[in-house]
């Protein structure tokens, strides 16, 4: 395959080769070979694939089962999450998480992690999910997270469960100190993950302070743990609202820490603005992280998209330009140059957060790329551009052809 003159993150045209999987030449003109499939660019923006680094496929596609969370409230979505969680099956599990990878796949997204909720003495939904990411694997990159959505001390059994889930085989462990019934859990429940994690080479994710709290603290155990013991790229936080709500003071010996652990974050800037601010009257709050100010000292930020129509959140369709855009907005980085490079939230940053292997445009890496219908990032967010292609380590998965209106006016 040969791309004639695209623009790769919003640089000059050039032409792509494509051979065995690999991208083998980039260069400002390349000879097309005899029986070669040319794809005339038009100078559209080219980008690695869209990385969601935060969702959950157990809970997918169950908004209104078996009711509508009316107030908004997390802690309501979670415990409305537990009744539906009575009723999963295998095969319940299975569909609608199939449903929803193709729904990521349509806008371009190529990697996934999902967390899943092993407060379940079964373990039903971890069981469908390390089967569809076999049988994804071949158009889908996913990681699988044992989440303790109930918690790992504060649900019978927690920390056996979380084990179990080890053994059958997820890719990263993580935690939800903030919903564990005190500060005591809390801590010991990241230190009991964290020696999961550490003991059998996986990777790190914890809900972490998913709250207005400003008293929800359970970030800087963390960090702790991930400067002291080193595996600070190896960890992520994910959500970190409370950190909206945080003095400044305290945030500026925070910031200290963070930096120094050279861990990843992951915000949800749809659920987030979404759940946050909800026992506030006015002044109301976002319910963010810090966002711009972690970017701005140079620590790993990535946008996630977190629920598809289910019990925290009743919209979503698998596109993180939505994600982006309104990330974008809630934390006001809107300057030109801002937007233009903001794709690497959805990206890159992405990327390093899962710790995916050879990801990029260049050569000798796996061809995995997007086509956007647009010149450059800013137009292409702006207009949420279709995917004229996407390409997984070579093989087409998926194209659009645009729509056409027509004004009679």
């Amino acid at each position: 395959m040969l791309l004639q003159q695209v623009k790769i993150e919003n640089q000059t045209p050039q032409d792509v080769r494509i051979e065995d999987g690999k991208f083998t030449e980039i260069a400002d003109h390349l000879t097309p070979k005899d029986n070669e499939e040319v794809i005339v660019g038009h100078e559209k923006l080219m980008l690695p694939p869209f990385v969601d680094p935060h969702v959950h496929l157990d809970s997918a596609l169950t908004a209104g089962q078996p009711e509508w969370n009316e107030k908004g409230i997390l802690f309501d979505g979670i415990n409305i999450w537990s009744k539906r969680k009575e009723t999963l099956t295998y095969q319940d599990v299975k569909k609608r998480a199939i449903l929803a990878l193709k729904m990521q796949a349509s806008h371009g997204v190529q990697f996934v992690r999902s967390h899943v909720d092993v407060t379940d003495p079964s373990l039903k939904a971890l069981k469908a999910l390390i089967d569809v990411r076999e049988s994804v694997k071949d158009w889908m990159n996913l990681q699988l997270v044992a989440f303790p959505q109930e918690g790992i001390l504060s649900y019978p059994n927690g920390k056996e469960l979380m084990e179990k889930a080890v053994e059958l085989g997820v890719d990263v462990v993580g935690a939800i100190p903030h919903y564990e019934f005190n500060r005591e859990y809390a801590v010991e429940s990241l230190h009991v993950a964290f020696d999961l994690a550490k003991k059998n080479n996986l990777l790190f994710d914890a809900h972490t302070d998913e709250i207005d709290d400003p008293s929800s603290r359970s970030l800087e155990t963390l960090a702790t743990l991930a400067y002291e013991s080193g595996l600070g790229e190896k960890v992520t936080a994910s959500h970190t609202t409370a950190m909206g709500s945080y003095n400044d003071a305290y945030m500026y010996k925070l910031m200290r820490l963070l930096k120094m652990s050279n861990m990843n974050f992951v915000s949800n800037p749809l659920v987030n603005m979404y759940l946050g601010g909800r026992f506030d009257n006015y002044p109301k709050r976002r319910g963010l992280t810090r966002v711009s100010e972690l970017n701005a000292e140079g620590i790993n930020v990535a946008f996630g998209e977190d629920d598809l129509k289910d019990p925290w959140y009743p919209m979503g369709n698998g596109n993180m330009l939505d994600a982006l855009y309104v990330g974008l907005h809630a934390t006001q980085m809107m300057g030109h140059e801002q937007i233009m490079n903001s794709y690497k939230f959805v990206t890159t940053n992405g990327a390093k957060v899962m710790h995916i292997e050879d990801y990029g445009i260049a050569v000798g890496k796996p061809a995995s790329f997007v086509l956007l219908n647009a010149h450059n990032f800013y137009d292409a967010l702006n207009k949420h551009s279709d995917v004229l292609l996407s390409v997984h380590d070579g093989k087409t998965i998926g194209s659009t052809k645009p729509s056409e209106t027509e004004l009679y006016i």
